[in-house]
């Protein structure tokens, strides 16, 4: 694994390299650039620029970048340490003065377009604390592995979203009763740079839609987007696949039947109906795939790190968090005989509904030795995580084995 100067020195060569194939021309003079110099194109496409030196990088072509366990420790996820998964290419011009984004489709009364500005202006704005993961979060674990991004645990996290509800602006445009879904377009280029098509739009059921945490947001922690982040406008759909929050939307379409966009096809973002066997191949068709809704109950534990060394005879501090899609968590416990026995933890109420829940606990441990130390929530309808991975499907998605950490006592 490449050390986080290594790749960046080596995602630098490697850009330059396609900057002049992409320009048609050498750069004139690069041999005379200084050895940390970084040309200024590249910096616009530099997704680690301002992100925690301990990111992991999945892929930069489109750039995934995920943040190891232990660094979710804060309650609130700050930039420096959340996930960017995209399918596309970041624009290559934001206009932000001129930005506007088109509620469209079968469904509206008629098409009605607003700039930012009309947005912040016009109607209430609101500030929510939101868990965006990625429906393939855990993909790693499967065996045998699946296609897409091998992710660990550090593809969620839960910032602050500041921004005006979705339903607000359907209702200001007038939406007919036959409307079933809404597609988001966002303005990010497809890999192959074909204008005619869109790297993903997908889209969820109205009534989530129109939930009071579903945002138009523009700022994040308090701040205006990062560019990586969805810079200047983006839709922000809490405790459902972070594929459905779509970034820089220029365009929402109310439809009146399921949106078909870029994504929802095929077994994109879709989990077998029945349980089929590893590895098993099965059609791509409705008849044998649904399409992921709200992400199931999980929780992680990000502190301490795990390999943690404590002496004999003391009390090990655990905290983390814990979510469970649209749903609460009513409780989380901890185990260090393997699942054997669990300990209840203390466990806090979430800021806002679709927030994450943190938790707390210390535990002692008998003698001198190692032990893992598992967590397992259990959601508000009785739903708890599973302590092996769940059921495999061919996308690798809603991988929410119960979370472990190693511990050497003495």
């Amino acid at each position: 694994m490449h050390s986080g100067s290594d790749r960046r020195d080596f995602l630098k060569k490697s850009s330059l390299i396609a900057l002049a194939a992409a320009w048609g021309s050498h750069i004139v003079y690069a041999d005379h650039m200084p050895a940390d110099y970084t040309p200024l194109l590249f910096d616009e496409a530099d997704a680690l620029r301002g992100k925690h030196a301990g990111m992991i990088v999945q892929g930069d072509k489109p750039w995934n970048v995920e943040a190891p366990v232990h660094l979710f420790d804060d309650k609130v996820t700050p930039l420096e340490k959340m996930f960017i998964r995209n399918n596309g290419l970041v624009p290559e011009k934001v206009d932000v003065a001129n930005w506007k984004i088109t509620i469209d489709g079968e469904s509206v009364k008629e098409p009605k377009t607003y700039s930012l500005e009309e947005l912040k202006s016009k109607f209430r704005q609101h500030t929510y604390q939101l868990v965006l993961e990625c429906g393939g979060n855990g993909r790693s674990g499967y065996q045998p592995q699946t296609s897409g991004n091998q992710w660990g645990q550090g593809a969620v996290h839960c910032a602050q979203w500041t921004g005006v509800r979705l339903k607000d602006i359907l209702n200001d445009v007038g939406i007919k009763n036959d409307a079933v879904y809404i597609g988001y377009h966002g303005a990010d280029l497809h890999l192959s740079r074909d204008p005619k098509k869109e790297a993903i739009s997908r889209g969820v059921p109205i009534a989530k839609a129109m939930e009071d945490e579903t945002l138009l947001a523009w700022q994040l922690n308090g701040k205006d987007l990062p560019e990586f982040h969805g810079y200047p406008l983006r839709l922000v759909i809490g405790g459902w696949p972070a594929s459905v929050s779509g970034k820089w939307i220029k365009g929402i379409s109310v439809r009146n039947k399921v949106h078909d966009g870029a994504k929802m096809e095929g077994h994109s973002y879709r989990i077998p109906k029945n349980p089929i066997a590893p590895g098993e191949d099965i059609p791509q068709t409705e008849e044998y795939f649904r399409i992921i809704e709200s992400m199931p109950v999980k929780s992680l534990i990000t502190y301490p790190k795990t390999g943690a060394i404590i002496s004999s005879g003391a009390e090990l501090a655990l905290r983390g968090h814990a979510w469970a899609g649209d749903r609460a968590v009513k409780k989380v416990e901890v185990s260090t005989d393997f699942g054997t026995t669990w300990k209840p933890c203390r466990l806090e109420a979430p800021t806002n509904r679709l927030a994450w829940q943190h938790w707390n606990a210390k535990v002692n441990f008998p003698v001198k030795g190692y032990y893992e130390v598992w967590v397992r929530a259990t959601d508000d309808h009785g739903n708890a995580q599973p302590m092996v991975i769940p059921s495999w499907n061919p996308g690798g998605y809603l991988n929410n084995a119960c979370e472990r950490i190693a511990v050497k006592v003495g």
